[in-house]
């Protein structure tokens, strides 16, 4: 698969271009950003063409990869899947339900495969986890926490002056990894009960599953850093199930991200965590923002 990289940022150049580039599945094709500079300078260093024009990349791949704000994200993937090209998109999906659906009616019309990176659920063992707690019954609830400590410190991080992040929040940027553990084994979140805000960007959120469970959700990226941390805990008829850990980076995970893009194409299957999954976390999201928006407005 001749795949194409947009966008040039830490992520990019992070994760998206190493796991493409050594991925023997993948002929890594070429890379536009933004910046046509930041771009040659990716492309170079990974040996591969920088475009200019993102319509031209379009044209010569068979699918692409995004690693750009989600806003950005949305419009370019609906464009390229209504070109024929299959999807290998980065989370949130979008930050509004209309973004997100219309991505989502592009793969439709078009047909294309796509797959959302949700970190965790590409990670061997913690997907190992979800499949085996999403075939026990009887959940009765479930604890999920996810704290970062990119603002507020001295993190060092390259994703602490995010723009789309600083607006954002943990609500988006970290929501999505919670939601994209407790929904598979609780099923569909019915309805966003609460929203509270916390210290910082910090966020608390209950749900109503469809399995009859309902969830906590704490997110943060504002964390004191001995705080930092992601955690989720399962407790009903078979016990108590904790997440595991990973040692997989992300670039081992997107790999694998890549690996089930590859099989949705051959197979015509899609993936649990395709474009549609992207959407209805999109939607989950945004309820809570519109009670915590009304909170405190």
């Amino acid at each position: 698969m001749r795949i194409g990289l947009l966008g040039t940022g830490p992520w990019a150049a992070m994760a998206h271009a190493p796991a493409l580039g050594a991925h023997p599945g993948v002929d890594f094709a070429g890379v536009w950003g933004r910046r046509p500079s930041a771009a040659k300078e990716l492309a170079d260093r990974f040996g591969t063409r920088a475009y200019d024009d993102v319509d031209a990349l379009f044209a010569e791949v068979d699918a692409v990869a995004v690693a750009l704000p989600p806003a950005v994200q949305a419009d370019l993937a609906a464009r390229a899947a209504r070109a024929g090209r299959h999807l290998l998109l980065d989370k949130p999906l979008a930050t509004t339900v209309e973004q997100g659906r219309a991505v989502v009616d592009a793969v439709r019309e078009s047909g294309v495969a796509s797959v959302v990176f949700f970190t965790t659920r590409f990670q061997t063992e913690p997907a190992a986890w979800i499949a085996e707690q999403a075939g026990a019954r009887g959940w009765f609830t479930g604890r999920a926490q996810w704290l970062g400590a990119l603002f507020g410190h001295d993190s060092g991080s390259p994703f602490a002056d995010s723009p789309w992040r600083r607006e954002k929040g943990a609500l988006w940027d970290v929501g999505p990894h919670a939601l994209s553990v407790l929904l598979p084994v609780l099923g569909d979140a019915r309805v966003v009960t609460a929203a509270a805000p916390g210290p910082g960007d910090t966020v608390h959120l209950v749900l109503a599953h469809a399995g009859g469970a309902s969830s906590t959700l704490t997110l943060s990226l504002s964390a004191p850093p001995a705080a930092a941390g992601a955690a989720v805990e399962l407790r009903g008829e078979s016990g108590v199930a904790v997440l595991p850990t990973s040692d997989e980076d992300a670039v081992t995970a997107l790999a694998h991200a890549a690996d089930a893009l590859l099989t949705a194409v051959g197979t015509g299957r899609p993936h649990a965590c395709d474009a549609a999954f992207g959407l209805r976390v999109t939607e989950i999201l945004a309820e809570a923002e519109a009670l915590l928006e009304g909170r405190t407005g």
